[in-house]
C-alpha cells in the first residue's frame, strides 16, 4: 500500500520509519526538504500541506491509496475532510473535531458542556477589565493560554514563566487586545504525562504513556519549546504512573470521544491527551489530534510488532484488529539536538553538524531528522527549529538516555541537547516529587469541574496509589 505523509518534520519521519518497516510504500508531501524522508520516499512533492485542494492534487498525482497527516495545522484547515471528499483514506479527524486542538475556548467549553472528568478550573475573560476582576479567584497560581495553535510556546505557567500575578495578568491583556481568546486555567501541582490513542468508531486505543520535557533548559528551566525530548518505560507505565491512573486518563480520553461525536463529529484518527497527575488523580491540560512530537517518536520507535500500514488502514476505515495494537516492551529516551539558539538562548540557525549514523546505530539509537536540510555526506545544517531527533532503547530508561548520551560522541558541530533526559537522576527527582504530593491521606476524590470561581475543597480523603518503581 502507497502511503501519503503529510507534513516534513521528525514526527512525519518516525510515521514514515514505521511505515517502511511494515513494507509499506511512503509518498510525502512537505513544504521542506527532509532528508531522512526523501531517504525513504519512492515519491515525493513540494508544497503547502495545509491548502486542502493542492494537497488533494498531490495525493492523486502520486497515486497514494491512504493519506497521514502529521502536524496540527493541516487538520486546522480541513486537509483531512478534503482527502476524505476525495475519497483517499486518511488517518486525521476532520477540520470540526481537529477545534479540540485548534481553539482551547471551544475544547473547554465542549468539554465543560458535555461534564468530562478530569477539567482543571477555568475562565474566559472577553476584556483586560475581566482578567482583573477573574484573577483573584485564583491566588496568583495560573496558567495563560492563547486560543489558538502556538506550536506548544504560547501558553505561560505561573512559577515558570512569570512571578508575579501582574506578569501574567498583561500577557493575558496583551492577547486579547491583538483578538485573541483566552483561558485562564488554575495551576495544579503534579507530574505531567501523555497518553496518546487511535481512535476508530468502533473505540479508543491507547499506546504506551510518555512524559516529555517542554522546557528549553536542564532542570525543567527556560523557555517553553515544542519539546527537547521524551522517554517511555519498558511496562508501558511511567515511574510514577500506576496502572489504575493511567486507566483513569485512558477513560478521560474516551469521554473526550464521546463529547466530540455528541456535537455530530466523527473522528478517525490520533488523539492525544496531555494529563497532569495531581493528588486527586489525572487532570487533563491539553488535546491535541495528531501524534506528539516528540513523544509520538517514542511510540512509533517502539511499533515493530505489527503491520503499521495495516494499522493505519484500520484507523481510516473506522475499526482495527486488537491484534495489530502491539508495541514492544522496551523503555525508550528521545533527546532533540536544536540549534544553540532554539529556546531564546541568542544565536541562530544555519549550523553545520556532521553524524557517523552507523555508529550511532551501532550504540542502539536510531536517528530521526527534524528541521535539516542536507549538507553533503554525513552532514546536515539546522534550521531555526528541532533538529535531529536521537532514538535510545534499553530494558530501563535511564540505560536508554546513557545510550543517547554515548551516541551523541558520533555527532560534531555546534548543537544544544539537554542532558537531563531521562537520566536516572531527573527521575528520582520526579519519583520523589509524586511521593511528596501523595503522601497517605494525600488522594482525594476528584475536584469538581467548573468553569469560573475557586476549586471545591477534595470531599472525601483517600489512600495513594503505588508508585510504579
Amino acid at each position: 500500500m502507497r502511503w501519503l505523509v503529510v507534513g516534513g518534520g521528525a514526527r512525519e519521519h518516525a510515521i514514515a520509519l514505521a511505515l517502511a518497516r511494515a513494507g509499506a510504500e511512503v509518498a510525502v508531501l512537505s513544504s521542506n526538504a527532509n532528508p531522512g524522508l526523501d531517504r525513504l520516499a519512492v515519491a515525493r512533492a513540494r508544497g503547502d500541506p495545509t491548502v486542502p485542494s493542492e494537497v488533494v492534487e498531490h495525493a492523486r498525482r502520486l497515486g497514494v491509496e491512504g493519506a497521514v497527516i502529521g502536524p496540527e495545522a493541516p487538520l486546522a484547515r480541513g486537509v483531512a475532510d478534503a482527502l476524505r471528499a476525495a475519497e483517499i483514506p486518511t488517518v486525521g479527524p476532520g477540520q470540526g473535531a481537529a477545534r479540540l486542538e485548534s481553539s482551547k475556548v471551544y475544547c473547554r467549553e465542549l468539554l465543560a458542556r458535555r461534564s468530562v472528568p478530569g477539567q482543571p478550573r477555568f475562565a474566559l475573560p472577553s476584556t483586560p477589565e475581566e482578567v482583573d476582576r477573574l484573577l483573584p479567584s485564583f491566588e496568583g497560581r495560573f496558567v495563560v493560554k492563547p486560543d489558538g495553535l502556538t506550536a506548544g510556546k504560547g501558553v505561560r505557567v505561573a512559577g515558570s514563566d512569570f512571578t508575579d500575578p501582574r506578569e501574567g495578568a498583561t500577557y493575558a491583556k496583551a492577547l486579547l487586545l491583538q483578538g485573541s481568546r483566552v483561558v485562564l486555567e488554575e495551576k495544579l501541582d503534579g507530574e505531567e504525562f501523555s497518553v496518546m490513542a487511535f481512535v476508530t468508531d468502533a473505540g479508543v486505543h491507547p499506546m504506551p504513556a510518555v512524559q516529555d520535557y517542554k522546557r528549553a533548559l536542564e532542570g525543567d528551566l527556560g523557555a517553553n519549546t515544542g519539546g527537547m525530548g521524551a522517554y517511555s518505560q519498558r511496562d508501558h507505565l511511567l515511574p510514577f504512573l500506576s496502572t489504575a491512573d493511567r486507566d483513569r486518563a485512558v477513560a478521560i480520553l474516551e469521554a473526550c470521544v464521546a463529547a466530540i461525536r455528541a456535537e455530530g463529529q466523527p473522528y478517525r484518527g490520533i488523539l492525544y491527551g496531555g494529563f497532569l497527575l495531581t493528588a486527586q488523580g489525572p487532570r487533563l491540560l491539553e488535546l491535541n489530534v495528531r501524534f506528539g512530537d516528540p513523544e509520538g517518536i517514542n511510540v512509533l520507535t517502539l511499533y515493530e510488532e505489527g503491520d503499521f500500514s495495516e494499522l493505519l488502514a484500520g484507523v481510516a476505515g473506522g475499526r482495527v484488529d486488537p491484534n495489530l495494537l502491539r508495541f514492544r516492551l522496551r523503555a525508550t529516551a528521545v533527546k532533540y539536538l536544536v540549534p544553540p539558539g532554539y529556546g531564546g538562548r541568542g544565536g541562530g540557525a544555519g549550523g553545520l553538524v556532521t553524524l557517523d549514523e552507523a555508529a550511532i546505530e551501532a550504540e542502539g539509537v536510531h536517528v530521526v531528522f527534524g528541521s535539516v536540510e542536507a549538507a553533503g555526506p554525513g552532514a546536515v545544517r539546522f534550521g531555526t527549529s528541532r533538529g535531529i531527533a536521537l532514538v535510545g532503547e534499553a530494558s530501563a530508561i535511564h540505560e536508554a538516555g546513557t545510550r543517547v548520551e554515548h551516541a551523541l560522541g558520533h555527532v560534531a558541530g555546534a548543537y544544544y541537547v539537554r542532558h537531563d533526559i531521562a537520566s536516572a537522576a531527573d527521575l528520582e527527582r520526579r519519583r520523589e516529587r509524586m511521593r511528596q504530593l501523595l503522601v497517605p491521606g494525600a488522594r482525594a476524590s476528584p475536584l469538581p469541574l467548573s468553569v469560573a470561581g475557586p476549586a471545591a475543597p477534595p470531599s472525601s480523603a483517600g489512600s495513594p496509589e503505588q508508585l510504579t518503581g
